[in-house]
């Protein structure tokens, strides 16, 4: 009997997400067969056949997966894909099932978030655990130059960097691009890899929040373009919404502790000691330009035309980036 749990971030990327299967498949990689059971999203109800039932339809195929094991000696394994999602009752069936695997079957599960608890029990007294962490972009530049070095290939810098920002985390589509520049007679410039790879990472908000808290215009508009290329305009506008309520919290609040105990955090928690060291950066007179532009932003976004969104997002970044990082202030002084 043999089970590996490989749990990963709540907000695992492509590349963490490809980083979980892959130990998952190295764990059954010397079964013979495999079968693969992917949980539906929580939301993702059983239909009235099934009302009464303790497994949703898609899962049903797990209870057999689990309860047999090879008839003629063989190896044979079962991959759970994404735990995070089975409700109460599936996860009770499951737990029972994994107490008491036949011989020869070897169970790997993945999850994004923590197991749930009734699984962790389980794993934890007849299984292992392995642990993906949170891939960054300097990560993401470590393994890179590290797979550069392991294929012998020489990239400059520039072009380097190129790959960081079209891939972002996303760990194994640059390894296919990788893979077609060994292919190349001759490694392409910056510019030729921005043109040659076109896709767009899907990357956190806060590197996003970061450049416009910073100031650096440029880079806040990329990150607006990579971030759009994946999710809405009001997604983000939402987050910028929550961002200026912690930011006028921060310079209303006498000292941390009150903001922390304002903003429902903890005072060590890290985003609570950036939002508050940050806080004089920026005046009330900005505080209060930047809630009418998010206003008017989020006006436009739900009344206006979506050829417009962009546009207004982009304007806005831009506004921000002036008075977030106090640039505006300086040049009136």
């Amino acid at each position: 009997m043999s089970i590996l749990a490989v749990v990963g971030p709540r907000d695992a990327g492509p590349g963490e997400r490809q980083e979980i299967l892959e130990q998952a498949h190295a764990h059954l990689a010397e079964a013979e067969s495999l079968v693969r059971v992917d949980v539906p999203g929580k939301g993702a109800a059983a239909d009235d056949s099934q009302a009464g039932g303790t497994m949703r339809t898609d899962l049903e195929t797990v209870i057999p997966a689990l309860q047999s094991g090879s008839l003629f000696g063989g190896s044979e394994a079962v991959l759970i894909v994404d735990c995070q999602n089975l409700l109460k009752a599936e996860t009770e069936v499951i737990a029972e099932l994994l107490a008491d695997l036949p011989d020869g079957l070897a169970v790997a599960l993945t999850s994004t978030g923590a197991l749930p608890a009734a699984l962790g029990r389980v794993v934890k007294e007849v299984g292992e655990v392995a642990t993906v962490k949170k891939i960054r972009e300097r990560d993401a530049s470590q393994w890179l130059a590290s797979e550069l070095k392991r294929r012998k290939l020489r990239l400059p810098g520039e072009a380097q960097n190129a790959l960081i920002q079209r891939f972002g985390t996303n760990l194994a589509a640059m390894a296919g691009a990788l893979d077609q520049l060994e292919l190349a007679d001759e490694m392409p410039t910056a510019e030729e890899l921005i043109e040659r790879f076109r896709t767009r990472p899907d990357e956190p908000v806060w590197l996003y929040a970061d450049a416009v808290s910073g100031g650096d215009v440029g880079e806040a508009l990329r990150r607006l373009t990579d971030f759009l290329a994946h999710s809405h305009p009001l997604v983000l506008l939402a987050y910028l919404e929550n961002d200026l309520k912690r930011r006028a919290m921060a310079a209303a609040a006498p000292d941390l502790a009150t903001f922390a105990e304002w903003s429902g955090t903890k005072a060590d928690h890290y985003p609570t000691k950036k939002a508050w060291n940050a806080r004089s950066r920026t005046s009330d007179t900005e505080l209060r330009r930047a809630l009418d532009a998010i206003s008017r932003a989020d006006q436009h976004l739900k009344s206006a035309p979506e050829d417009t969104h962009r546009l207004t997002m982009e304007r806005l970044t831009v506004a921000l980036s002036r008075w977030y990082s106090g640039s505006a202030a300086r040049r009136t002084a």
